[in-house]
């Protein structure tokens, strides 16, 4: 019976501390502060609780010892890999945030030691340089104009053309028609000529005539 009892002790002490090593702590939350892929600051708290209890995580932002604001409050699931659970904090180099974390009945308290932000700040990636736009091609040579139609020869050059034998030559009407306008065959001034002939040596014998019979009369 002295045997058994001792057997039975060792046995419940055992079940003890494995219950012990299976139930949920704050040992089993670590919280930290890094950066996304986009630049931005982030905290993440894991929890590699194996019992898988549900857990509240909630995040401050400390300042002078006391909480200025809550980022945020999320719950999740331990697991013995780690369950993470993160907070979208573009956080300043060198600041605290006080994790706390709570299981009913069996968690209530901050993640220790207190979580400090690292002392660079996330730098967002440099953009990669977008690949240079393939050049156009050039656009294909206008084609030349075709050169107007030559000019039609105007009435002018038309004109030119040789002319027939005797076109050159004064047809008999057209020389008829110049001698009649310049009377070249006319016998008007010789008559003219012989009238005034006459009439001037009539007016001379009329002029002596009258002379002398004025003197006449006067003898």
């Amino acid at each position: 019976m002295r045997i058994l009892g001792v057997a039975s002790a060792s046995a419940a002490l055992a079940l003890g501390v494995a219950g012990n090593a299976l139930a949920c702590n704050i040992r089993d939350f670590s919280a930290d502060a890094t950066c996304d892929g986009n630049g931005k600051g982030i905290i993440t708290v894991t929890d590699t609780d194996a019992s898988a209890k549900e857990a509240t995580v909630t995040v401050y932002l400390e300042s002078n010892g006391a909480d200025a604001r809550m980022v945020g409050e999320k719950t999740v699931t331990g697991s013995r890999d780690g369950a993470t659970v993160t907070f979208s904090e573009d956080w300043a180099p060198e600041t605290k945030y006080r994790v706390h974390i709570s299981v009913p009945k069996l968690v209530d308290a901050d993640v220790s030691p207190i979580l400090t932000t690292p002392a660079e700040a996330c730098a967002p990636e440099s953009e990669s340089p977008s690949p240079s736009e393939s050049p156009k091609p050039s656009e294909t040579p206008s084609t030349s104009e075709t050169p107007s139609d030559s000019a039609t020869p105007s009435d002018s050059e038309s004109s030119d053309a040789p002319a027939t034998p005797g076109d050159n030559q004064p047809s008999a009407a057209a020389g008829e028609s110049n001698l009649a306008e310049t009377g070249a065959n006319s016998s008007t001034p010789v008559i003219a000529g012989i009238a005034g002939a006459l009439v001037v040596v009539g007016g001379g014998a009329v002029f002596f005539g009258m002379r002398r019979r004025g003197a006449s009369k006067a003898n």
